[in-house]
């Protein structure tokens, strides 16, 4: 029951994700970009487990780098006619992945710390 949802709460952030980048919702906006949040911390607590961590971390830690220091959404941004839907759709995606990266970083150092 965990897993299903885990793996509900991961299609329902990356299409909110999706929506909230492409369509300006007015005041509903933030409330969906804190249910992304919410459902992020989901996805970490229920979806990743064991032998997944190590390889979930490296990638949201290459998707979080992309972000900051390679200004992916920047540029992204300047593709004409999509760019700006495309930055704010990677913005969002952003939104959902980096809860989802802080759980599953401290499920992983907690377990360490117990010598599993």
């Amino acid at each position: 029951m965990d897993k299903r949802v885990g793996n509900y709460s991961f299609i329902i952030g990356v299409i909110i994700a999706i929506v909230l980048g492409v369509f300006s919702l007015g005041t509903i906006t933030p409330i969906l970009a804190s249910l992304l949040v919410v459902l992020g911390l989901i996805v970490g607590f229920l979806n990743v487990t064991g032998k997944e961590t190590k390889e979930f971390l490296l990638v949201a830690v290459v998707l979080v780098i992309a972000a900051s220091m390679g200004g992916a959404s920047a540029t992204l941004g300047g593709v004409q006619y999509i760019g700006q839907y495309l930055s704010g759709i990677f913005t969002q995606i952003l939104a959902f992945v980096v809860p989802a990266t802080v759980v599953v970083a401290l499920k992983d150092i907690w377990g360490l710390g117990q010598g599993a």
